[in-house]
């Protein structure tokens, strides 16, 4: 079939046809439907010649009743080649005429559809091998695919708009024998079957996973081997969890060396705080410009944690600055966060640019910087080092300040205090350039990322505001994205909340009410997870495997439903909603919950042992089962400052229930003392005599 797959797509894109004409770009007035939608990027395109549709259900029975061919375009709005293919594409006339006479043209934000986005790459990584934004996948009137893509140049998008409309009028029969044959490869894709075998968890396995995962591991520069670099903060999160359960210096070593080199790279904004997308080269110097909502969120935890093992500054100092750039540039009056920023802004002609925003010239630099910028040139390397293209720079450091202080014959504190002074300086004349595009539509999961990101940080950091932004948008959340029937909407956007919650809204908010329920230790956050994760087992779950769908019983007009298993650049609503279930069933006493997580980590536990990367959040959940797992119970009238003094320690296999008051919590039954406050350290049920001091608790669990 495979041979198969590969022959159909080199035929569409390589058979021989007329030679399209080179139309020259035009300037022209035109509106479609996108007008009357929210979404950013859908409403990028709402000028364009083509006649784009939304995805609903009277758009799909007007393909139906048309019987027309599907274009499914999927991308978001910080999408650089998104852009690029809209620019060449989408808003010329030749190319929108064969597109509206042949066709019937969907355009999908696949931030506010990842139901459908995940749909329809499954199909175009079935077709090639691999998949990427934008996505451009032809489907039959009734949605199955037939063929699909990334970016196509103009020449060889219409050579495939011809080929696929020619086959369907002259051979529907065959497009729709391939369309069955892709749609059994997606229903078999990340098929998961019950283990039924007993669950074997062990050290064993978790060190065979490491060794696996060692093989692709960049010990040089950091992250994995590869041509570009993405950050992947939670796979971080968990080596970093592994390395100090387990005293493994190699693996500290190689986390720090990955979280020094992103910090220090051009990756990372050094003037306005916040991590870019990726890098487009192995030492993660030259970035590619666009600001994700979540890449940051999971930063701030895990550079938070990294600080608590460590106490290096530079992590501090990393978790602060994004935090300051989230506030500034991706927060909404409500406590809402947006989504993204994007990669391309104007340059003084008015033409889009990638990173033109960000980027410097050496004339910009020594015009403003005067008299320091030499010494300011030798420490962001505006040179070879930094340079980007046509004399334009990124900054990079490849020193410490107290090494490059040594080396330049000045005091850290005066070195410190002139780069502050820069940043400030560069920072005030970079936001008079034209600004990149910012999508302001708030995503439930995501903004729950953020949300444990600044409970991360006030947990490690100790700052009150961190807490009060926090409770603001776990409030937001409630208040604007839970319904009254229990479920939770996926966006949010001018007022309005909208599409129906997917699992990734339900896992996400549950595990950062959780944490937020940790540092506050009010009930409600810890009760309202719980009735998120019920809501999740009666409209999500499939009863005979225990896994988790990604949309509910409820969603219409999908050709599928898919689960999400593996662990992205973002963990899989799967292995969050086991986590999340784990932890609650420690807190509730709940078999059910117990369970059910123990066999979702044992169905898939072999693939997750042979390709480690794509399982970094199961293999998180297993060292709670390879390794003692404390449930640490503070009942008193000091729960507070005794909660405060153990968040100095870094200890990842700890669940914390805590109270100042009479508590119904099983953990805490039972246990208020008015004139004592006692901390009781508990493993699988068993409970060591109670303690009144942190030091001599934190002693017995290391």
């Amino acid at each position: 079939m495979q041979k198969f797959l590969i022959t159909l797509v080199l035929f569409f894109i390589l058979s021989s046809c007329k030679k399209a004409n080179n139309d020259d770009k035009q300037e022209f007035k035109h509106t479609n439907d996108l007008i009357h939608e929210t979404s950013p990027y859908l409403l990028q395109h709402a000028h364009n010649p083509v006649n784009w549709k939304a995805w609903n259900p009277e758009t799909l029975k007007r393909a139906k009743d048309e019987n027309k061919l599907i274009i499914i375009s999927v991308g978001y709005s910080a999408c650089h080649w998104c852009h690029v293919m809209e620019e060449e594409s989408f808003q010329n006339d030749s190319v929108a005429k064969l597109m509206n006479d042949h066709f019937i043209s969907i355009k999908v934000d696949r931030e506010e559809r990842p139901d459908i986005d995940q749909i329809y790459m499954n199909a175009v990584q079935l077709m090639t091998g691999s998949g990427g934004w934008p996505l451009n996948c032809i489907a039959l009137p009734d949605g199955r695919p037939i063929f699909g893509g990334t970016y196509f140049t103009k020449d060889n998008w219409k050579k495939v708009l011809v080929e696929l409309s020619t086959l369907y009028k002259n051979n529907p029969d065959k497009a729709k024998e391939y369309a069955d044959k892709l749609i059994a490869g997606i229903k078999e894709s990340e098929l998961i079957h019950l283990n039924t075998d007993e669950a074997d968890f062990s050290k064993a396995k978790e060190k065979k996973a490491l060794k696996n995962w060692q093989k692709v591991m960049d010990f040089d520069n950091g992250g994995l081997v590869a041509e570009t670099k993405f950050p992947m903060p939670e796979s971080l999160h968990y080596l970093l969890r592994y390395s100090q359960q387990n005293e493994e210096k190699p693996i500290q070593k190689y986390v720090d060396k990955t979280l020094l080199n992103m910090a220090n790279g051009g990756i990372y904004d050094a003037l306005g705080g916040g991590f870019c997308r990726y890098a487009v080269d192995q030492k993660w110097h030259i970035p590619h410009f666009e600001k994700m909502l979540y890449d940051n969120a999971q930063m701030v935890s895990l550079y938070a944690d990294a600080y608590l093992v460590s106490k290096n500054p530079v992590y501090k100092k990393t978790v602060m600055e994004t935090l300051e750039f989230v506030e500034r540039e991706l927060s909404g009056p409500k406590g809402e966060f947006y989504s993204s920023i994007d990669a391309d802004s104007k340059d003084n002609k008015g033409k889009l640019e990638e990173g033109n925003y960000y980027i410097w010239t050496t004339a910009e630099l020594q015009s403003q910087l005067k008299s320091d910028y030499n010494l300011f040139k030798k420490y962001y390397n505006v040179n070879e080092f930094g340079l980007w293209e046509a004399n334009k720079y990124v900054f990079i450091k490849t020193q410490s300040d107290e090494i490059f202080a040594k080396n330049n014959s000045i005091s850290v504190v005066a070195l410190q205090t002139k780069v502050a002074s820069w940043k400030k300086q560069l920072l005030k004349v970079r936001t008079s350039r034209s600004r990149p595009h910012r999508d302001d539509k708030t995503i439930t999961s995501w903004n729950a990322l953020m949300l444990k990101g600044y409970v991360d940080a006030y947990r490690v950091i100790h700052n009150p505001a961190y807490l009060k932004i926090a409770l603001k948008n776990a409030n937001f959340i409630l208040t604007n994205q839970l319904q009254k029937d229990g479920s939770l909407n996926h966006s949010y956007k001018n007022g309005k909340s909208s599409i129906t919650g997917f699992a990734e809204d339900y896992a996400m908010v549950a595990e950062a009410y959780i944490a937020l329920y940790q540092v506050t230790l009010d009930e409600k956050w810890l009760q309202t997870a719980k009735n998120l994760m019920d809501y999740s087992l009666a409209h999500f779950q499939d009863k005979k495997t225990k896994m988790f769908y990604f949309t509910s019983n409820s969603a219409q007009n999908l050709i599928t439903r898919k689960m999400e298993i593996e662990d992205n650049v973002i963990a899989s609503s799967n292995s969050t909603i086991a986590k999340n279930l784990f932890l609650l069933g420690h807190y509730f006493s709940n078999t059910i919950y117990s369970k059910t997580a123990k066999q979702m980590l044992s169905n898939i536990i072999n693939d997750a042992i042979e390709s480690p990367t794509a399982y970094y959040n199961w293999l998180d959940l297993m060292l709670n089962y390879t390794d003692n797992y404390y449930e640490v119970a503070i009942s008193g009238k000091e729960a507070v400052s005794k909660l405060k003094e153990l968040h100095t320690h870094y200890i990842p296999n700890i669940l914390i229930a805590a109270s100042t008051r009479e508590s119904q919590l099983s953990l805490l039954q039972d246990r208020y003392d008015a004139g004592k406050t006692y901390i009781y350290v508990c493993v699988e049920g068993a409970c060591k005599m109670p303690e009144t001091n942190i030091k001599t608790v934190v002693s017995k669990m290391k």
